[in-house]
């Protein structure tokens, strides 16, 4: 009989754990507190910023953290590989010659800049060149390379033969030369994680998303075989799409990340051995976008029903009419219609009181968007921003009911921590909250006020319908979405995973310029061998 292996995951974050808040951090830190005798995690960690601290006391079987900040910096990790003496970085650098880069990425780079030019083209090449990218970044400079003059005349020339020869007036405007820097530029920061090394103990990678960070788990898939899982949350490419089209963006821009993030969504989905949403309605998001239908595996999220449990409100909001929301306070959450919905209640209900617990860190201006809107409606003492909350479990039991206005969710935590407090939602019918609230809330259609507004009368003003609701709603959670059966279903992933035997995908590539980086990096080694 074979000895079982222990799991040792790459796991893969972006803007998440364990440097910020929010459900997808919650989630991170339960599995891997949960399963910190069962399974060792290195974490790879992209943020926006070098200078942050992890929000988490870290469980012990996080054995390393690679971090690496996409802005702030200009190297592609924020420590030096740790894999690598201080003499092999310097050797890194030394031999990142002019030449090297013209004969070796070159070839690479144009076939991508051909992908993006047209991100459906066949995945198998995508995932071919992000694995070259990987291959030639573990023996050259990333910097250096990145910022060679050539690689910017080819991006321009591409954009320029695209746009400009070939002007379609349905692609809006032609580019600008600032465009074009941004989009250099926009390369440069978001294929950091591709020169990332790869612990050599690892034997699973876990991306929570489709996006940048699992670009390392295709290249783990490519040279060692490690096999694959993607937790998809909020459904990556959905997300992408809603926060660059309301950005204020050049067309060109706009277009070339959604065309950078179709590219790395196909070539995730497509080398991923199991894909895991938190909700079955993500699974037309990801077959859209490459991944097999066989490998998909929902796990929804679970909650501890011990520590979220009903309590009574406690003084300070006893006998106020009083909904509770937990939400960074950013556009996807879309606080706006949660404040319109205030105004109209108050119009029913004067003395009710408006709670949002979460981050006002992520967008500043958003943040002072809804200030303004507050102000506005004269909302100042029904609508008030708790911030960071000390002790999560407490939060629903202030309230009578809570709320989510979100555009675009997963499955979110505070839905089925509200419901184990016993507390009704009111909430969106996006992503994966159906599931959740059929049967025990209330659902909206998103960006309707007056909707949702009747749903928070409708319960603030029925106490049996409240009480009835709010005990379906912790009956549901207990039988369905609890933090043992969430963990469980990962473990049990993890060990399948751990079993698979490898099969390095560089063996199947057939990508001219790969196979030639390859076979040269072959006679390298060879030649400093002998």
């Amino acid at each position: 009989m074979m000895e079982e292996v222990k799991p040792v995951v790459l796991f893969e974050t972006e803007g998440s754990y364990p440097f910020s808040g929010g459900g997808v951090s919650t989630w991170a830190h339960i599995l891997c507190t949960e399963l910190q005798e069962e399974v060792d995690f290195h974490l790879m960690a992209i943020t926006g910023n070098p200078f942050v601290e992890p929000r988490y006391k870290l469980p012990k079987n996080i054995t390393d953290i690679i971090h690496i900040p996409l802005w702030g910096v200009e190297e592609p990790v924020h420590y030096f590989d740790k894999t690598l003496p201080f003499s092999g970085q310097i050797e890194k650098k030394a031999r990142t010659t002019k030449e090297v880069v013209k004969q070796r990425f070159l070839p690479l780079f144009i076939d991508f800049i051909s992908c993006l030019n047209d991100p459906f083209q066949d995945v198998d090449k995508i995932s071919d060149i992000i694995y070259g990218f990987w291959k030639f970044f573990q023996y050259y400079d990333y910097k250096i390379t990145m910022k060679e003059p050539m690689l910017w005349v080819v991006f321009k020339d591409s954009l320029q033969e695209k746009y400009v020869e070939n002007y379609d007036p349905e692609l809006g405007d032609t580019p600008k030369v600032i465009d074009m820097t941004f989009g250099m530029r926009w390369l440069y920061h978001f294929l950091m994680p591709i020169a990332s090394p790869i612990p050599k103990e690892v034997n699973i990678s876990h991306s929570t998303l489709a996006g940048f960070p699992a670009l390392a788990s295709i290249a783990a898939k490519y040279e060692y075989g490690i096999p694959s899982l993607v937790t998809d949350h909020g459904v990556y490419m959905r997300e992408r799409l809603i926060n660059i089209g309301r950005s204020d963006m050049t067309f060109f821009s706009k277009k070339m990340l959604v065309d950078l993030s179709t590219m790395v969504t196909r070539a995730v989905y497509h080398t991923a051995d199991q894909i895991s949403p938190v909700t079955t309605a993500n699974q037309k998001w990801e077959e859209r976008f490459e991944a097999k239908p066989e490998n998909i595996l929902p796990i929804y999220n679970g909650v501890d029903t011990d520590l979220f449990k009903p309590t009574p409100k406690p003084t300070k909001t006893e006998g106020t009419p009083t909904v509770i929301a937990v939400a960074q306070v950013f556009p996807l959450k879309d606080i706006e219609t949660m404040i319109r919905t205030c105004a109209i209640v108050r119009k029913t209900i004067p003395n009710v009181q408006f709670t949002v617990y979460g981050s006002l860190d992520v967008d500043a201006d958003y943040v002072d968007t809804c200030r303004e809107l507050i102000k506005e409606l004269d909302l100042e003492n029904n609508f008030t921003f708790g911030g960071f909350h000390n002790n999560p479990s407490m939060i629903f039991n202030e309230g009578d009911i809570s709320i989510l206005t979100s555009i675009s969710e997963g499955f979110p935590y505070t839905v089925i921590e509200s419901m184990s407090c016993a507390r009704p939602v009111v909430a969106t019918d996006v992503g994966g909250i159906k599931d959740a609230l059929e049967g025990c809330g209330i659902l909206c259609k998103p960006r309707s006020p007056n909707e949702i507004a009747d749903g928070v009368i409708k319960l603030l003003e029925d106490t049996d319908l409240r009480i009835e609701l709010g005990n379906k709603s912790r009956e549901k959670v207990l039988l369905n979405f609890t933090t043992d059966r969430s963990v469980k279903n990962y473990l049990e992933s993890y060990k399948k995973l751990a079993a698979m035997p490898s099969e390095p995908l560089k063996n199947k590539v057939k990508t001219e310029s790969v196979l030639n980086l390859i076979e040269y990096l072959r006679v390298k080694r060879l030649a400093h061998a002998n």
